[in-house]
């Protein structure tokens, strides 16, 4: 299935059912008197987050949509039929723009949310409604209004707990792959990951999170090169970052002149990206001799004057994947347990 996360869409809300305009007509009854009725509501449009689609492609096929018109009213005092409400669902993680204004409407997060892009025309009234001392048979009634119409940008971004980058073939998709059930493609060439994948990691029962990975960076992808920067945006709404570093690159690059190019790109799209707490993962340290790992593990740190935490991994045989994961779970716990004391605060105030 291919990845898409930018469309634009057509939506319109339903007309408002126009009023009627009749008057009583029955044997024994007369001067019956006005009796029409008030048309129904057109249908509103709303865009409705479900956590079971992953991407944007089903709007390739389909870009426009419109809710019902309300029925028009009837005599005998009977209203119109209101227009059905049409809910069109989006991946969990769409932030949705009025294209013409470039205004942001909302940000859908929560699976199950909601959001109102277009509301429906208002009813006509039937002449019913002008009956009075004064003008007993009214022949008004007024038409339904329009409903609102706007086309609408769609951008997704993906909802994960932890984000991959690095140079390519750093083994990012191997080790999303070593942890979760994701199966991302795996070669031994530059680029195999050409869209995001995301991966759910089961540490243990009811303690599980969601890790994402993207196309590789390389230097210059801020100014378009590759295929990575496309897809930075979707390690914007992740809690942590894990670096991962290639200890012993075919290309024979030095790895600390890589990490250092995956930092400076990461700089230059976002420094709010940048500033997020951030992991070294250096990985392929089965490709090493036993006693080279230490030399070589420390060096790299060394010369990234890197302070934060370091793990040392092999992720296609799995190797020290089982504590990097445990690790991350215990940092996330206590994030969320952050965010809930400090919403409580809030509250509370």
């Amino acid at each position: 299935m291919k990845f898409i996360d930018e469309v634009k869409i057509k939506i319109a809300a339903g007309n408002g059912g126009s009023g009627c305009v009749s008057f009583r007509r029955e044997k024994f009854i007369p001067k019956g008197g006005p009796d029409g009725g008030d048309g129904g509501d057109g249908g509103s449009v709303y865009l409705l987050a479900d956590p079971q689609i992953n991407t944007l492609v089903d709007f390739r096929y389909r870009r426009a949509y419109r809710a019902e018109n309300g029925q028009p009213g009837m005599g005998s005092n009977r209203t119109g039929k209101s227009g059905e409400d049409l809910y069109v669902r989006v991946p969990a993680g769409t932030m949705v723009y009025d294209d013409e204004t470039g205004e942001l409407m909302g940000d859908l997060v929560e699976p199950g949310q909601a959001l109102l892009v277009a509301r429906g025309g208002f009813h006509g009234l039937g002449n019913v409604r002008y009956k009075s001392s004064v003008n007993r048979a009214p022949r008004q009634s007024t038409k339904g209004s329009a409903g609102e119409a706007r086309t609408l940008r769609l951008e997704l971004k993906l909802l994960a707990d932890v984000g991959l980058l690095g140079l390519p073939n750093a083994g990012k998709s191997t080790l999303i792959r070593a942890v979760s059930a994701a199966r991302p493609k795996v070669a031994a060439y530059p680029f195999t990951t050409l869209y995001p994948q995301l991966g759910v990691v089961s540490v243990s029962a009811h303690r599980s999170f969601v890790i994402a990975d993207i196309p590789g960076l390389i230097a210059g992808a801020a100014e378009g090169a590759g295929l990575g920067i496309r897809f930075l945006k979707h390690l914007s709404r992740t809690r942590l970052l894990l670096h991962i570093i290639d200890v012993l690159p075919v290309d024979g690059q030095d790895p600390v002149d890589g990490a250092q190019q995956i930092v400076a790109e990461l700089a230059r799209f976002d420094a709010k990206l940048a500033a997020k707490p951030r992991w070294l993962v250096l990985n392929k340290i089965d490709l090493l001799a036993p006693q080279q790992v230490d030399a070589v593990c420390d060096e790299i740190v060394a010369g990234l004057d890197w302070s934060g935490p370091v793990y040392r991994v092999a992720a296609i045989s799995k190797k020290g994947m089982t504590r990097l994961t445990g690790d991350i779970m215990n940092y996330l716990e206590q994030e969320w347990q952050k965010q809930q004391r400090a919403q409580m605060s809030n509250d509370a105030e």
